[in-house]
Protein backbone atom coordinates (compact mmCIF):
# COMPACT_ATOMS: atom_id res chain seq x y z
CA UNK A 1 0.00 0.00 0.00
CA UNK A 2 1.13 3.34 -1.33
CA UNK A 3 1.91 5.61 1.88
CA UNK A 4 -0.56 8.29 2.34
CA UNK A 5 0.89 12.06 2.58
CA UNK A 6 -1.87 13.04 5.23
CA UNK A 7 -0.50 10.15 7.60
CA UNK A 8 1.99 11.09 10.20
CA UNK A 9 4.59 9.55 9.53
CA UNK A 10 4.19 11.13 5.79
CA UNK A 11 6.78 14.02 7.21
CA UNK A 12 9.60 13.61 9.23
CA UNK A 13 12.29 16.64 10.87
CA UNK A 14 15.41 15.75 11.65
CA UNK A 15 18.18 18.27 13.16
CA UNK A 16 21.91 17.51 14.86
CA UNK A 17 22.01 14.35 12.76
CA UNK A 18 23.92 11.83 10.53
CA UNK A 19 22.00 10.39 7.63
CA UNK A 20 23.87 7.40 6.24
CA UNK A 21 22.71 4.12 4.66
CA UNK A 22 23.95 0.98 6.23
CA UNK A 23 23.23 -2.60 5.56
CA UNK A 24 19.88 -2.53 6.73
CA UNK A 25 18.39 0.67 5.51
CA UNK A 26 18.58 4.60 6.00
CA UNK A 27 19.63 5.29 9.87
CA UNK A 28 20.19 8.81 11.62
CA UNK A 29 23.08 8.69 13.75
CA UNK A 30 23.63 10.61 16.63
CA UNK A 31 26.90 11.25 18.38
CA UNK A 32 26.03 11.61 22.45
CA UNK A 33 30.06 11.38 23.56
CA UNK A 34 33.09 10.15 22.38
CA UNK A 35 32.04 6.39 23.33
CA UNK A 36 28.12 6.64 22.78
CA UNK A 37 26.85 6.81 18.94
CA UNK A 38 23.06 6.12 19.01
CA UNK A 39 21.05 4.95 15.50
CA UNK A 40 17.70 5.37 14.85
CA UNK A 41 16.55 3.25 11.42
CA UNK A 42 14.17 5.82 9.39
CA UNK A 43 10.97 4.11 7.60
CA UNK A 44 11.52 5.62 4.14
CA UNK A 45 9.34 3.51 2.14
CA UNK A 46 6.33 5.25 5.27
CA UNK A 47 7.85 8.44 4.42
CA UNK A 48 6.52 11.05 1.91
CA UNK A 49 8.77 13.85 2.95
CA UNK A 50 12.05 14.04 5.04
CA UNK A 51 12.58 17.98 6.40
CA UNK A 52 16.26 18.04 7.02
CA UNK A 53 17.44 20.83 9.86
CA UNK A 54 20.36 22.65 11.11
CA UNK A 55 23.39 20.12 12.09
CA UNK A 56 22.20 17.41 9.42
CA UNK A 57 24.67 15.23 6.80
CA UNK A 58 23.96 13.02 4.58
CA UNK A 59 25.58 10.59 2.08
CA UNK A 60 24.88 10.26 -1.28
CA UNK A 61 23.52 6.61 -0.55
CA UNK A 62 21.13 7.45 1.93
CA UNK A 63 20.20 10.33 -0.74
CA UNK A 64 19.57 7.63 -3.67
CA UNK A 65 17.53 5.39 -1.12
CA UNK A 66 15.25 8.33 -0.28
CA UNK A 67 14.75 8.71 -4.17
CA UNK A 68 14.11 5.22 -4.47
CA UNK A 69 11.59 5.09 -2.10
CA UNK A 70 9.94 8.19 -3.57
CA UNK A 71 10.87 10.33 -0.62
CA UNK A 72 11.07 14.00 -1.05
CA UNK A 73 14.05 15.66 0.60
CA UNK A 74 13.59 19.28 1.94
CA UNK A 75 16.23 21.47 3.68
CA UNK A 76 14.74 23.71 6.05
CA UNK A 77 15.62 26.20 8.97
CA UNK A 78 15.66 25.04 12.39
CA UNK A 79 11.82 23.55 13.29
CA UNK A 80 11.17 22.95 10.13
CA UNK A 81 10.35 26.59 9.70
CA UNK A 82 11.93 28.53 6.52
CA UNK A 83 12.85 26.03 3.27
CA UNK A 84 16.19 26.74 1.34
CA UNK A 85 16.26 23.44 -0.99
CA UNK A 86 13.88 20.24 -2.33
CA UNK A 87 14.91 17.29 -3.81
CA UNK A 88 12.17 15.66 -5.24
CA UNK A 89 12.15 12.34 -6.48
CA UNK A 90 11.18 11.16 -10.43
CA UNK A 91 8.76 8.90 -8.98
CA UNK A 92 6.67 11.49 -7.45
CA UNK A 93 3.12 11.95 -8.87
CA UNK A 94 2.39 15.08 -11.46
CA UNK A 95 -1.24 14.71 -10.21
CA UNK A 96 -1.26 18.04 -8.16
CA UNK A 97 1.02 19.79 -10.41
CA UNK A 98 -1.31 19.25 -13.17
CA UNK A 99 -4.46 20.18 -11.73
CA UNK A 100 -2.80 23.64 -10.66
CA UNK A 101 -1.70 24.22 -14.05
CA UNK A 102 -5.27 23.63 -15.56
CA UNK A 103 -6.43 25.65 -12.85
CA UNK A 104 -4.07 28.37 -12.51
CA UNK A 105 -4.58 28.88 -16.97
CA UNK A 106 -8.40 29.10 -16.73
CA UNK A 107 -9.52 31.99 -15.73
CA UNK A 108 -12.73 30.95 -14.63
CA UNK A 109 -11.64 28.35 -12.72
CA UNK A 110 -8.49 30.33 -11.53
CA UNK A 111 -11.40 32.56 -10.50
CA UNK A 112 -12.93 29.72 -8.81
CA UNK A 113 -9.77 28.45 -6.48
CA UNK A 114 -9.69 32.13 -5.20
CA UNK A 115 -12.90 32.15 -4.20
CA UNK A 116 -12.57 29.02 -2.15
CA UNK A 117 -9.49 30.21 -0.79
CA UNK A 118 -11.24 32.86 0.71
CA UNK A 119 -14.23 31.01 1.80
CA UNK A 120 -11.59 28.95 3.80
CA UNK A 121 -10.20 31.85 5.88
CA UNK A 122 -13.71 33.36 6.19
CA UNK A 123 -16.53 31.11 6.00
CA UNK A 124 -18.36 29.12 3.78
CA UNK A 125 -21.16 31.19 1.26
CA UNK A 126 -19.34 34.49 2.71
CA UNK A 127 -18.66 35.23 -1.47
CA UNK A 128 -22.12 36.52 -3.13
CA UNK A 129 -22.47 35.02 -6.35
CA UNK A 130 -20.65 36.55 -9.49
CA UNK A 131 -18.17 38.28 -7.33
CA UNK A 132 -15.04 39.59 -9.39
CA UNK A 133 -11.47 39.05 -7.91
CA UNK A 134 -11.13 42.72 -7.95
CA UNK A 135 -14.55 42.57 -5.49
CA UNK A 136 -12.54 39.96 -3.72
CA UNK A 137 -9.68 41.81 -3.04
CA UNK A 138 -11.59 44.47 -0.95
CA UNK A 139 -13.83 41.83 1.01
CA UNK A 140 -10.60 40.42 1.56
CA UNK A 141 -9.05 43.96 2.56
CA UNK A 142 -11.75 44.81 4.92
CA UNK A 143 -11.83 41.31 6.65
CA UNK A 144 -8.31 42.23 7.54
CA UNK A 145 -8.57 45.81 8.76
CA UNK A 146 -11.07 44.73 10.97
CA UNK A 147 -9.01 41.76 12.35
CA UNK A 148 -6.22 44.31 12.95
CA UNK A 149 -8.43 46.20 14.88
CA UNK A 150 -9.50 43.40 16.85
CA UNK A 151 -6.04 42.11 17.89
CA UNK A 152 -4.78 45.49 18.41
CA UNK A 153 -7.88 45.98 21.05
CA UNK A 154 -7.25 42.44 22.84
CA UNK A 155 -3.43 44.08 23.62
CA UNK A 156 -4.13 46.97 24.42
CA UNK A 157 -2.18 49.31 21.45
CA UNK A 158 -3.22 52.09 19.39
CA UNK A 159 -4.27 51.70 15.63
CA UNK A 160 -2.52 49.88 13.49
CA UNK A 161 -1.55 49.69 10.41
CA UNK A 162 0.40 46.93 8.33
CA UNK A 163 3.41 47.74 6.90
CA UNK A 164 6.16 46.67 5.44
CA UNK A 165 9.10 48.52 3.63
CA UNK A 166 12.54 46.34 3.60
CA UNK A 167 14.61 49.61 3.13
CA UNK A 168 13.25 51.07 6.36
CA UNK A 169 12.97 47.99 8.14
CA UNK A 170 14.39 49.22 11.88
CA UNK A 171 12.13 52.05 11.67
CA UNK A 172 9.04 49.87 11.67
CA UNK A 173 6.91 48.56 15.34
CA UNK A 174 7.41 45.94 16.88
CA UNK A 175 4.17 44.24 15.51
CA UNK A 176 4.81 44.55 12.22
CA UNK A 177 8.79 43.56 12.38
CA UNK A 178 7.44 40.23 14.81
CA UNK A 179 4.78 39.89 12.11
CA UNK A 180 7.56 39.88 9.37
CA UNK A 181 9.47 37.23 10.86
CA UNK A 182 7.14 34.85 11.80
CA UNK A 183 5.55 35.21 8.08
CA UNK A 184 8.75 34.25 6.72
CA UNK A 185 8.55 31.27 8.76
CA UNK A 186 5.14 30.27 7.84
CA UNK A 187 6.09 30.56 4.41
CA UNK A 188 8.95 28.17 4.74
CA UNK A 189 6.94 25.76 5.96
CA UNK A 190 4.27 25.87 3.33
CA UNK A 191 7.07 25.84 0.79
CA UNK A 192 7.94 22.28 2.36
CA UNK A 193 4.42 21.13 1.83
CA UNK A 194 3.94 22.74 -2.16
CA UNK A 195 7.28 21.11 -2.84
CA UNK A 196 6.28 17.61 -1.24
CA UNK A 197 2.64 17.65 -3.33
CA UNK A 198 4.81 18.18 -6.58
CA UNK A 199 3.09 21.73 -7.33
CA UNK A 200 4.96 24.85 -8.36
CA UNK A 201 5.50 27.55 -5.87
CA UNK A 202 5.32 30.28 -8.66
CA UNK A 203 1.84 29.63 -10.32
CA UNK A 204 -0.38 31.50 -7.54
CA UNK A 205 -4.38 32.48 -7.94
CA UNK A 206 -4.19 35.45 -6.27
CA UNK A 207 -0.55 36.73 -6.07
CA UNK A 208 1.23 36.26 -9.05
CA UNK A 209 4.93 37.54 -11.00
CA UNK A 210 6.84 35.55 -8.31
CA UNK A 211 8.43 32.38 -7.66
CA UNK A 212 6.54 32.27 -4.24
CA UNK A 213 2.92 33.15 -5.59
CA UNK A 214 1.44 29.81 -4.64
CA UNK A 215 3.36 29.77 -1.59
CA UNK A 216 1.82 33.34 -0.37
CA UNK A 217 -1.73 32.05 -1.42
CA UNK A 218 -1.92 29.12 0.73
CA UNK A 219 -0.05 31.56 3.62
CA UNK A 220 -2.72 33.59 3.82
CA UNK A 221 -4.71 31.00 5.05
CA UNK A 222 -3.57 30.43 8.17
CA UNK A 223 -2.32 33.80 9.36
CA UNK A 224 -4.84 34.54 11.47
CA UNK A 225 -4.50 31.38 13.76
CA UNK A 226 -0.50 31.69 13.38
CA UNK A 227 1.78 34.05 12.66
CA UNK A 228 -1.32 37.55 13.75
CA UNK A 229 -1.70 36.20 17.45
CA UNK A 230 2.28 35.90 17.67
CA UNK A 231 3.12 39.41 16.07
CA UNK A 232 0.74 41.37 18.62
CA UNK A 233 1.47 39.63 21.39
CA UNK A 234 5.37 41.03 21.03
CA UNK A 235 4.20 44.43 20.69
CA UNK A 236 6.61 45.37 23.58
CA UNK A 237 9.35 42.82 22.87
CA UNK A 238 12.40 44.53 23.00
CA UNK A 239 14.06 41.98 20.15
CA UNK A 240 10.91 41.54 17.90
CA UNK A 241 12.34 39.67 15.20
CA UNK A 242 14.08 37.31 17.26
CA UNK A 243 11.48 36.51 19.73
CA UNK A 244 8.70 35.98 17.19
CA UNK A 245 10.58 33.55 15.40
CA UNK A 246 11.56 31.43 18.64
CA UNK A 247 7.75 31.98 19.86
CA UNK A 248 6.39 30.62 16.40
CA UNK A 249 8.25 27.78 16.60
CA UNK A 250 7.52 26.52 19.84
CA UNK A 251 4.61 27.38 19.56
CA UNK A 252 3.55 25.92 16.16
CA UNK A 253 2.45 22.16 15.97
CA UNK A 254 4.47 21.60 12.81
CA UNK A 255 3.24 17.40 12.83
CA UNK A 256 -0.27 19.05 12.71
CA UNK A 257 0.14 21.90 10.56
CA UNK A 258 1.51 20.13 7.56
CA UNK A 259 -1.01 17.59 6.67
CA UNK A 260 -3.50 20.45 7.61
CA UNK A 261 -1.90 21.72 4.67
CA UNK A 262 -1.14 18.81 2.17
CA UNK A 263 -5.36 18.55 2.84
CA UNK A 264 -6.37 21.90 2.14
CA UNK A 265 -4.27 22.72 -0.92
CA UNK A 266 -5.99 19.12 -2.32
CA UNK A 267 -9.11 20.13 -1.36
CA UNK A 268 -8.98 23.88 -3.43
CA UNK A 269 -7.59 22.21 -6.42
CA UNK A 270 -9.80 19.49 -6.35
CA UNK A 271 -13.03 20.39 -4.85
CA UNK A 272 -15.51 17.61 -6.38
CA UNK A 273 -13.58 14.36 -5.46
CA UNK A 274 -12.35 16.17 -1.81
CA UNK A 275 -14.47 14.28 0.83
CA UNK A 276 -13.18 17.29 3.27
CA UNK A 277 -12.33 14.27 5.92
CA UNK A 278 -9.01 12.73 6.22
CA UNK A 279 -11.18 9.49 6.04
CA UNK A 280 -10.92 9.22 2.04
CA UNK A 281 -8.28 6.32 2.51
CA UNK A 282 -10.27 4.20 -0.52
CA UNK A 283 -9.54 5.97 -3.31
CA UNK A 284 -6.34 4.62 -4.23
CA UNK A 285 -5.57 7.62 -6.56
CA UNK A 286 -5.88 10.51 -4.15
CA UNK A 287 -2.79 10.88 -3.07
CA UNK A 288 0.22 9.23 -4.59
CA UNK A 289 -0.14 7.36 -8.17
CA UNK A 290 3.22 6.51 -9.32
CA UNK A 291 2.58 5.91 -13.01
CA UNK A 292 3.24 6.85 -16.22
CA UNK A 293 0.70 8.12 -18.64
CA UNK A 294 0.89 9.47 -22.24
CA UNK A 295 -1.41 12.87 -22.96
CA UNK A 296 -4.07 13.08 -25.03
CA UNK A 297 -6.22 16.66 -26.10
CA UNK A 298 -9.49 14.24 -26.92
CA UNK A 299 -8.56 11.54 -24.43
CA UNK A 300 -7.12 12.60 -21.74
CA UNK A 301 -4.44 9.93 -20.81
CA UNK A 302 -3.60 6.40 -22.34
CA UNK A 303 -1.26 4.22 -20.69
CA UNK A 304 2.11 4.05 -21.62
CA UNK A 305 4.32 1.32 -22.84
CA UNK A 306 2.05 0.59 -25.51
CA UNK A 307 2.71 0.71 -29.41
CA UNK A 308 0.30 2.69 -30.62
CA UNK A 309 1.33 2.19 -34.50
CA UNK A 310 -1.65 1.92 -36.55
CA UNK A 311 -2.10 -1.62 -37.72
CA UNK A 312 -0.30 -2.64 -41.11
CA UNK A 313 2.30 0.19 -40.95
Amino acid sequence: MLPRIADSLSFLYLDMVRVVQDDTGVCARIQLDDNRTDTVHIPTAALTCLLLGPGVSITTRALTTLARHGTSVICTGAGGVRAYAGILPDSLTTRWLEHQVAAWADPHQRLAVATRMYEMRFGEDTVPHATTLAQLRGMEGQRMKALYKLLAQQHGIGRFRRNYHPDQWHQQDPVNLALSASNTCLYGIIHAAVLALGCSPALGFVHTGTQHAFVYDIADLYKADTTLPVAFSLHQATDPEQQARRKFREELRLIRLLPRVIHDIQRLLTPATATATDDDSDDPTRYDVRIVHLWDPKTGTLPAGVNYAPDGT
